[in-house]
């Protein structure tokens, strides 16, 4: 599936909503300092509408086709290869990008790769289930490869994260007119139907294992059972 539908679905009116609860949605996402780095995987030309470029100056933005805002710094690459050293980026959002990537394992892996320890990393995709984003695929075929999409259900997101070892803390259900915002296990078990779209929010964790070291048996030694006793007796 091409990510041009992406863009076209933006410019419908329902799609143009959808826009304004995930600009709303990620100006209260990032919340890591100035001086932190944050990397957006997929140019959408709209950055400016939720980040201050001009203060966030360790923000960038990774596109095949150097898609972005002028405001932004704009790096040129694929998302399965990404020209970033391992374990830098504070933040990672990856705005509807996993959906239409036909190497999506490879980008997955790729995230994990360059996200620090703790960092966060925010997943935005469409519902599989809305009528509304199906009716709007089948409408717009052209712009597909297949007839049958590759959109991601929150079930397998969940399971790609939990074996990239990351912790789900909060997913977010947008709604024609509002937004939903479930955390923690309330998250995993929540399932929505009528919403057009999801984010979720990871952070990456690494457990470091305690080495376990042989314990040397000792010699059981003999001892007086009562000491005191046997001297006052001897006495």
């Amino acid at each position: 599936m091409k990510r041009d539908f992406l863009f076209a679905y933006y410019e419908t009116p329902r799609g143009k909503l959808l826009k304004d609860l995930e600009v709303t949605y990620l100006q209260r996402s990032i919340t890591v300092s100035c001086q932190q780095t944050i990397l957006q995987v997929g140019g959408l030309g709209w950055e400016n509408e939720f980040i201050d470029c001009s203060l966030y100056q360790y923000f960038s933005v990774i596109d095949a086709k150097n898609l972005a805002c002028q405001e932004a710094c704009k790096i040129q690459a694929k998302s399965y290869a990404l020209p970033i050293q391992s374990n830098s980026i504070d933040m990672i959002i990856v705005p509807h990008l996993l959906e239409f990537d036909a190497a999506r394992f490879q980008t997955f892996r790729e995230l994990e790769r360059v996200l620090k320890p703790e960092g966060i990393l925010i997943v935005m995709n469409f519902n599989p289930w809305s009528i509304w984003v199906r009716y709007q695929f089948l409408w717009d075929k052209r712009l597909a490869d297949s007839w049958g999409g590759h959109f991601i259900s929150r079930s397998r997101l969940f399971d790609w994260l939990k074996l990239l070892n990351f912790e789900v803390s909060s997913k977010t259900e947008f709604y024609l007119d509002s937004t939903k915002t479930l955390n923690g296990a309330a998250a995993l078990n929540s399932l929505a139907f009528t919403s057009t779209a999801y984010a979720i929010k990871a952070i990456k964790r690494r457990y470091n294992p305690i080495p376990m070291s042989l314990v040397q048996s000792l010699m059981p030694r003999l001892a007086v059972s009562n000491p005191l006793a046997a001297k006052v007796k001897h006495d």
